[in-house]
């Protein structure tokens, strides 16, 4: 299958050019390998059937044996030898040099692993990779830049996005996968099912080496598709679990989410607390969110018809769709995401926040009906927040799943999901 571009290749190279080592991090099957494949000038596959039984008995007796080979040498999925991670720290000490090795793992290893004795601050950094955004799968037109609207070069024309709304849902079922860009449409939907029943069959009880039942943990990911982009507190879903599992606890629930997010399945959005001109309290809840839509709507068994006939989840989904999208974006330019949510009622699904303060706000909204309410909704925020102390936003932007982008009389740009790049 040829290599489509990642917008994360370029930032692999950039901190091999000033790390010695490099861990590309993200969940199974979004394409870390491929990406680490086209810089490294050596690979050991940990996990290859062939080869494993024999890695494991180097890495017993003399680790350094794996990491010989023409730099920068690649570790893949590193985490099933964790006294590699020390390896690869005490070889980066040793020889001085960047652009030395490149990890790829699909785990993140236990905070008390006896295996591992250092953090390797300051010679080990870290990309985060997810699932592929309509950018890279080339089903965004990107007319319009994110970093454009940060800068204030932004030019507007009458911009289309490709895609219908039955477009988006068909794309938000299939997930961005790299394995499923090539598939048939009907065969490519069964990637994200697939993952789904290896991550509830194998991959949860790998993470930690303990035993969890695969019934409950679909039973856990049901519930956090149903609650996706919501506020849902940890007890709500237990007590939706509990309705057909009475003998699930607490700390069971949390073991189970605590392997979710270790995986990477997972990943809620932090509450943003700015400065605010009244004494509005914030809320401070994390938003409940996957990685990939299409892990949502696996596990619901929902189809691109399906997930239409609910507009009201399809909703939900959409804002969790285009969260993975502005992620990705974001953090090409050193910046992360939030949601804001206050108690008068005040919210934004999406706060980017950038490395040198600038932000913006955005909405996320299905169809044009909604777009008059949602841009009052970011000017009102606009002005509540004290912007003495942060500065005034950089720009407000309503996502939709609409065809045209423009920009309103008031500012407020309207962008489909489709029209949106870095």
């Amino acid at each position: 299958m040829k290599y489509l571009e990642r917008i994360g290749d370029e930032e692999l190279k950039r901190k091999l050019r000033s790390s010695a080592a490099v861990l590309i991090e993200g969940p199974k099957w979004c394409g870390k390998t491929s990406m680490g494949a086209q810089v490294a000038k050596s690979i050991v596959y940990i996990q290859d059937p062939d080869k494993r039984s024999m890695y494991r008995k180097m890495a017993d007796t003399q680790p350094s044996l794996l990491l010989e080979g023409d730099t920068p040498h690649m570790l893949d999925e590193w985490q099933t030898i964790p006294v590699l991670w020390d390896a690869v720290r005490f070889a980066a000490d040793q020889r001085q040099q960047m652009n030395q090795f490149i990890l790829t793992g699909s785990a993140t290893p236990l905070d008390d692993n006896s295996e591992i004795e250092h953090t390797g601050t300051g010679r080990i950094a870290r990309l985060r990779l997810r699932p592929m955004s309509l950018w890279e799968s080339q089903e965004s037109r990107g007319q319009v830049s994110l970093k454009a609207l940060f800068d204030g070069t932004q030019t507007m024309g009458l911009f289309e996005s490709p895609l219908s709304i039955k477009d988006i849902a068909y794309t938000m079922c299939r997930g961005g996968w790299p394995g499923a860009l090539a598939l048939e449409k009907d065969d490519a939907l069964n990637v994200a099912v697939n993952i789904v029943d290896e991550l509830v069959n194998t991959d949860v009880n790998k993470v930690d080496g303990s035993e969890k039942n695969p019934d409950r943990v679909r039973a856990v990911l049901r519930s956090y598709a149903r609650n996706v982009s919501t506020m849902t507190a940890a007890s709500t879903i237990m007590a939706d679990v509990r309705a057909n599992d009475v003998s699930i606890t607490d700390k069971t629930l949390s073991n189970y989410l605590t392997a979710l997010r270790r995986l990477f399945i997972i990943e809620d959005a932090k509450a943003w607390q700015p400065s605010l001109r009244s004494k509005t309290g914030i809320r401070t809840s994390d938003k409940r969110h996957f990685v990939d839509a299409s892990l949502a709507t696996a596990v619901l068994e929902l189809t691109p018809k399906s997930v239409l006939e609910d507009f009201n989840l399809f909703g939900f989904l959409f804002e969790d769709f285009c969260l993975r999208d502005v992620r990705v974006y974001t953090e090409a330019l050193r910046g992360s995401v939030f949601h804001y949510h206050d108690n008068s009622g005040l919210e934004s699904d999406l706060i980017i926040r950038l490395h040198d303060g600038r932000w913006a706000a955005v909405e996320v909204k299905t169809g044009s009906k909604e777009i008059d309410d949602a841009s009052e909704n970011l000017k009102t925020l606009a002005k509540a927040v004290d912007t003495s102390k942060i500065g005034e936003p950089a720009f407000l932007m309503v996502i939709t799943g609409g065809q045209y982008a423009y920009r309103r009389e008031d500012g407020v740009y309207i962008v489909p999901i489709g029209c949106l790049r870095p």
